[in-house]
């Protein structure tokens, strides 16, 4: 086989290679990985941070249940207008508490979907980047032989030929 240095499709070979070349000599698959790795950290520590919210916000709901019932004891001892008082004020306790409480609960809720939702997209993004390389490893390892290359330039420049005219 005769290659001509004034073939386009000779030097777009060459640079293709040269790309490839570069891109594994400065182990971009590493640093992928490595960012894959340091945003499933990220992730993992938002998990983290939303379960301790809602152990916050349980502990909380079970100090103003224990608040509420110490009030109501209170309330009992006093006279009837001050009793009337304190049920109004821990009714409005109640209402607020459980407001707060299922402001939180949401939140966290929220934020445990988001971070599964992103966590699945980069699950699905490495995938993606799993099932280019792989194809990119079985292209090379068939098309490794001079016979099979020679073959496939051959077949391309064919084709180049039937998509220009």
């Amino acid at each position: 086989m005769h290659f001509d240095l004034h073939d386009p499709t000779f030097w777009v070979m060459i640079a293709f290679f040269g790309f490839i070349g570069l891109l594994y000599y400065y182990k971009v698959h590493k640093v992928v990985g490595k960012a894959l790795d340091n945003r499933a950290d990220a992730i993992r520590k938002e998990l983290d941070e939303a379960r301790r919210l809602r152990d916050e916000a349980q502990a909380l709901l079970a100090d103003y249940k224990r608040k509420s019932l110490e009030a109501e004891t209170e309330a009992k001892e006093i006279l009837e207008q001050a009793r009337r008082e304190a049920e109004a004020l821990t009714a409005q306790t109640r209402k607020a508490l459980q407001e707060t409480v299922e402001r939180r609960t949401k939140s966290a809720e929220e934020k445990i979907a988001r971070a599964e939702a992103q966590a699945l997209a980069e699950v699905r993004s490495s995938a993606v980047d799993s099932a280019i390389a792989a194809a990119e490893r079985i292209l090379k390892a068939k098309a490794s032989s001079a016979a099979t290359a020679a073959g496939l330039v051959e077949q391309g420049i064919k084709d180049l030929g039937g998509k220009l005219n």
